[in-house]
């Protein structure tokens, strides 16, 4: 998962990126880039950090024009400790293009080699970003044949990137000289959202927050399978460039990765999470009588409104027993488990009288490794609480996911392989409560408003198996695990998203 964003404007858009990237700073704190176009040369800048700390004023003074585009990294694919593989990512021919982009193709590894045998092209990181970009920049040669661009060769050209990637993709890029194109992969499993300032400014984000939050009216969504061109001058040009697009947003941005104050695809991410809490009511009632619970306490953020709702509706008070860091990183991007491990202590704090003596009810977003849910579990222990339930507003993560998301083997995941008991005993929590599949699906779709886009369907690969890409088995999975982000941290700690030794105390 990444956050991407591009401006074309009459104005300087060095601190209108600025703004938008700290908007989408919790989809990525790996990395942050900026890109501007001021005639015909592009300023970039770019470094590994987040982006207060990326961006000085000597950087913002260095990227003038009226358009550009940026990007926070959260890796899922190459080397997480690569500068060179922070975004933006540039090629000089044809015309000059620089690209950012937020998912995961799942056919990488073949077009690198395609690239190279057939298109003649060179990469020189692990990035399957830079591999889309290369396949971008040749197909646009191939569909002008050294001749001008226009609007009919560049729509021709995003269908045939189509035709050659797999995966999940929107993207955002730049063209010397001509403007901005963004597009998103025909099942829309990454999202994307068009927004208008009052002074004509268009801007297209992975959230419709950065759109707000930074002055723009909403406007749209981007279909899936659509490119927008946004010319110079700032006009917009639209076309459908897939053959058979159908509308199937990743789950687990409702779940766990956007932000609660932004709308996908017409659906409230706040209203999704409070229905999941509605819906989780009814498996709480049926595996521990609400009588047994003294309090209902989230696991800062993500979970507040389904706690919030799930609270209402049993009649339990809600409470707020984690106090939550805000300058620690979110341990679910953070490289390292040794690294994670020790964070959980340090970005949450427990107030010691909401747990003195309860059975309390502890409600996350998710359970994906179990690490982080093992110690918060014992850190309520550890503040009295006599009875310690857990309850997951979604269901078991059993499958890896592919397409953008880095959880990628099986071995990973705490609920793989395991029964329910056999997890809660891992964790340590007197009772684990877990959504339903399809009650989650309905939950979700519920918020989506009446003549609002159609949904075909969700991927929701990590919690049923199916792939909506339908190019996904076992040995893909291998194959893209050989690719995920390389750690040089220690020799013992190799794996970013490996279990703790759960033979240790």
């Amino acid at each position: 998962m990444c956050g991407i964003v591009g401006v074309v404007s009459n104005a300087p858009v060095n601190q209108l990126l600025y703004d938008a990237l700290l908007l989408l700073q919790h989809r990525g704190q790996d990395a942050a880039g900026i890109v501007t176009l001021l005639e015909r040369k592009f300023f970039m800048h770019k470094a590994k950090g987040m982006v207060r700390d990326v961006f000085r004023t000597r950087n913002m003074r260095a990227l003038p024009g009226g358009v550009g585009l940026g990007q926070v990294r959260y890796p899922t694919a190459g080397n997480a400790f690569s500068e060179e593989e922070a975004q933006p990512f540039y090629v000089n021919a044809p015309f000059g293009i620089v690209l950012v982009h937020n998912g995961n193709l799942t056919n990488a590894h073949a077009l690198r080699a395609e690239l190279f045998s057939t298109d003649h092209r060179h990469t020189n990181t692990e990035s399957d970003s830079e591999v889309l970009l290369n396949v971008l920049a040749h197909e646009l040669d191939r569909a002008t044949r050294g001749g001008t661009l226009d609007n009919e060769t560049l729509f021709a050209a995003v269908r045939n990137v189509h035709k050659r990637l797999r995966g999940s993709y929107a993207v955002v890029a730049l063209i010397a000289g001509h403007g901005l194109l963004a597009f998103r992969d025909p099942y829309g499993i990454r999202p994307l959202a068009v927004g208008r300032g009052a002074d004509g400014t268009l801007m297209v984000a992975s959230e419709s927050v950065a759109l707000e939050g930074s002055g723009h009216a909403f406007e749209r969504f981007v279909a899936p399978g659509e490119a927008i061109f946004i010319d110079l001058q700032g006009n917009l040009h639209a076309q459908q460039c897939a053959e058979s697009p159908t509308l199937n947003p990743c789950m687990f941005e409702f779940v766990y990765l956007a932000r609660p104050d932004s709308v996908l695809d017409g659906i409230s991410v706040y209203q999704a999470r409070l229905n999941l809490g509605e819906t989780l009511a009814q498996r709480v009632i049926s595996t521990v009588p609400p009588s047994e619970i003294d309090v209902i306490i989230p696991i800062p953020e993500s979970s507040r409104p389904s706690a919030t709702q799930l609270a209402h509706l049993l009649g339990i008070p809600y409470r707020e027993g984690f106090v939550k860091n805000r300058y620690v990183g979110r341990t679910f991007i953070m490289p390292g488990q040794g690294v994670r491990k020790k964070s959980v202590r340090q970005k949450l704090n427990v107030i010691g009288s909401e747990f003195k003596g309860r059975n309390v009810l502890l409600v996350d977003d998710s359970i994906v490794r179990g690490t982080t849910s093992r110690e918060i579990v014992q850190m309520a222990r550890d503040a009295g609480a006599r009875k310690v339930y857990l309850a997951s507003a979604a269901p078991p993560v059993r499958f890896p996911n592919v397409y953008g998301i880095d959880m990628p083997t099986k071995d990973e995941l705490v609920a793989h392989d395991r029964t329910i008991e056999q997890v809660r005993e891992l964790i340590g929590c007197d009772a684990l409560i877990y959504q339903d599949v399809e009650a989650m699906k309905r939950a979700v779709l519920k918020a989506a408003p009446a003549g609002g886009l159609r949904l075909d369907g969700f991927d929701a690969s990590c919690f049923d198996g199916v792939y909506v890409t339908g190019d996904i088995d076992t040995e893909a999975i291998t194959r893209m695990n050989g690719n995920r982000p390389r750690i040089e941290e220690t020799e013992e700690d190799s794996s970013r998203l490996a279990l703790p030794n759960l033979s240790e105390t």
